[in-house]
C-alpha cells in the first residue's frame, strides 16, 4: 500500500480528489490532506509519503515552493500537479522540478486513474530495486529467501545497525527471528524489519519513520533499543540516525556506520553512535601498538615461547583496564597470525588459512576472560607447531645452510646473512648449527674455511699464503695464519712444507 498527501486550499476540490482516490482499487491510501503548502511540508517532514498531489496556488506556501522543498526531503517523491487553464507558466516551471504529471481542474476520475496507474507501475519497479539494494549488505541465503510485503513500502525507513558487544554472553540470541520478535515489541505500534548482514553478529534494522513520534532524538531511540535488548539478554552496540535514508544510498550508509563501529567499538563499554553527527576518523593509528605488536612478533621469530606467554598475560590485563578498542586488538592478533603463518607456511601452505580462521573466532568469545585464555592457548598451539616443524625440518635446514656456506666459501658469510637467506632469526641459525655440527657458528665456519685452505695449498703448491688468505676473504694474512694454526695445529707455511715433503 502506497501513501498519498493532497495539498489543496479549496475544500470542495480537495474532497473530490480524496473521494476519487478512495473509490479506486489502486493500492493507495490517503495519509493526510493539507490546505496550504506549509502544512503539507510539515507533514512530509514528519512522515514522508510516496505521492504528493498539490495545487499550484495556495496561501502561505505555493505549490512550486512545496515541491522544491519536499523533493529535498524525499527525492523519490512522486508529484502530481493540480493546475487551472491559466496556470501554464507555473506548470512549465513545475515540470523543471521533475513533477511526474499534472491534472487540470476540475479533476476527472479517468484522468486521475490513468496518472495514478502509471505512478503505481514506477513505484512497483522501485520496490524491485529496493530489494536489490540489499545485495551488498545482507547475508546471501537470507536475501534469496527474503520476501518483503507491501507494507514495507508504506513509509520511509529509519536505519539502525546492531552489533554484538564484544566479550558478552548471549551469542545464541543473535538470531534474526529472536531479534525481530524482540524489536517488534519494543517499537510497537511502529513496524520494523531486522536483516542479518554479511558480518557475523551484525544486523541492519529498518524502522518506519513514524518511530520519530516515540523518540525525540537518535540517542533516545538507540538507548531505549539497547535497554530493551539487554532485558532480553542481548548485549548490543548500536549505530544509527533518526532520519530516513534513500534506498539508493542505503549501502553507502551501512558501510559508513559499520566503519564507525569498527573504529570506535571497545572491549568494555557499549557504544551508541549517532551516525548523523559522526565522521570517519580512520582506524586508530596507535604507534605504541605498532611497536608492541612488533616486539611480540620478534619473540615469535626468536621462538621465545615462555617469554611470549608471560608478556602477553601481562598485556592482556593492561588492555582490560585501559578499555582497548577492538580495532587495535584485531590488528595485534593479525600481526601475530601473519608472523606465525609466515614461519609455518613453507612446510604447510594451508597453515596461514587455518591460523587466520582460528584467530578470527577469538574475538567472538562470550567473555574477555575466555578471549584471554583462547588467545594464550592459540599462541601455545602455534609455538608447538613451530617446534614440531623445527624437529622435522631442522636437519633439512642445516643441510641447506651447509650447502650455501660451501657454495660461498670464497666470500664472507655472516650469521645475519644466513638468517636473511633462510627467513629465520640469527639465534635460530645458531641453534641449528650447534645441534647438527656440535660447534658454534664461528667454529663451524672457520673449520670449513681452513679445510678449504688446506685443499688449495695441496692442489696449488705455488700459491702464496697471502693469495690463499685473500681468496678465502680473510681480512689479512696475519689473521689467517693465526686462525689456521688454531684449527690445523700448525702454521700455513709449516703445512705447505709438510705437504711438499710428503
Amino acid at each position: 500500500m502506497f501513501t498519498a498527501l493532497i495539498a489543496e486550499d479549496s475544500k470542495p476540490i480537495l474532497r473530490n480528489i480524496k473521494a476519487l482516490l478512495q473509490s479506486t482499487d489502486l493500492p493507495i491510501r490517503v495519509a493526510a490532506t493539507a490546505s496550504n503548502g506549509e502544512e503539507a511540508l510539515e507533514y512530509i517532514r514528519q512522515q514522508p509519503v510516496d505521492i504528493l498531489l498539490t495545487d499550484i496556488r495556495m496561501p502561505k506556501m505555493d505549490g512550486l515552493a512545496l515541491i522544491e522543498q519536499a523533493k529535498r526531503i524525499y527525492p523519490q517523491l512522486k508529484v502530481v500537479l493540480i493546475s487551472g487553464y491559466n496556470d501554464f507558466e507555473y506548470t512549465r516551471k513545475a515540470l523543471n522540478l521533475q513533477v511526474f504529471d499534472y491534472l487540470l481542474k476540475p479533476v476527472e476520475r479517468h484522468q486521475l486513474l490513468e496518472v495514478m496507474e502509471r505512478i503505481i507501475v514506477q513505484l512497483n519497479e522501485r520496490q524491485v530495486s529496493d530489494t536489490e539494494m540489499f545485495q551488498d549488505i545482507l547475508d546471501a541465503y537470507f536475501r534469496t529467501e527474503m520476501r518483503l510485503g507491501p507494507d514495507f513500502h508504506d513509509q520511509a525507513k529509519i536505519p539502525l545497525v546492531l552489533r554484538k558487544q564484544p566479550f558478552t554472553p548471549g551469542s545464541d540470541s543473535w538470531r534474526q527471528e529472536f531479534l525481530q520478535e524482540c524489536l517488534t515489541k519494543a517499537y510497537a505500534p511502529h513496524a520494523c524489519w531486522v536483516f542479518p548482514t554479511h558480518t557475523p553478529q551484525q544486523f541492519l534494522v529498518l524502522v518506519n519513520i513514524s518511530i520519530k513520534e516515540k523518540y525525540p532524538s537518535a540517542f533516545d531511540c538507540m538507548d531505549s533499543t539497547r535497554r530493551h535488548l539487554l532485558a532480553h539478554g542481548v548485549h548490543a552496540s548500536i549505530g544509527g540516525q533518526l532520519q530516513p535514508v534513500e534506498p539508493g544510498k542505503l549501502t553507502e550508509y551501512y558501510r559508513k556506520v559499520s566503519r564507525l563501529l569498527n573504529e570506535q567499538l571497545s572491549i568494555a563499554s557499549p557504544l551508541l553512535l549517532d551516525a548523523g553527527d559522526q565522521i570517519s576518523l580512520g582506524m586508530p593509528g596507535n604507534g605504541d601498538m605498532e611497536k608492541l605488536a612488533g616486539s611480540f612478533a620478534e619473540m615469535i621469530r626468536q621462538r621465545q615461547k615462555e617469554r611470549f606467554a608471560l608478556k602477553l598475560s601481562e598485556q592482556l590485563m593492561k588492555w582490560q583496564s585501559g578499555n582497548i578498542r577492538i580495532a587495535e586488538l584485531v590488528r595485534f592478533i593479525s600481526v601475530m597470525t601473519d608472523t606465525f603463518s609466515t614461519l609455518l607456511s613453507e612446510q604447510d601452505p594451508w597453515n596461514k588459512l587455518k591460523l587466520a580462521e582460528k584467530s578470527k573466532l577469538l574475538i567472538e568469545n562470550d567473555s574477555y576472560a575466555d578471549f584471554c585464555k583462547g588467545l594464550l592457548d592459540w599462541a601455545e598451539q602455534c609455538f608447538e607447531m613451530l617446534q614440531a616443524q623445527n624437529r622435522k625440518s631442522g636437519y633439512e635446514l642445516f643441510q641447506q645452510i651447509d650447502g650455501f656456506v660451501q657454495m660461498n666459501m670464497y666470500s664472507h658469510v655472516s650469521i645475519t646473512d644466513l638468517a636473511l637467506k633462510f627467513h629465520v632469526s640469527p639465534s635460530y641459525i645458531s641453534r641449528i648449527i650447534k645441534r647438527y655440527s656440535q660447534s658454534t657458528f664461528v667454529h663451524y665456519y672457520m673449520q670449513l674455511k681452513i679445510k678449504e685452505a688446506c685443499r688449495l695449498m695441496e692442489a696449488k703448491p705455488d700459491m702464496k699464503i697471502k693469495e690463499v688468505s685473500d681468496a678465502l676473504s680473510f681480512s689479512d694474512q696475519h689473521y689467517f695464519s693465526k686462525v689456521f694454526k688454531e684449527y690445523a695445529g700448525c702454521s700455513p707455511t709449516e703445512y705447505k712444507e709438510h705437504t711438499f715433503k710428503a
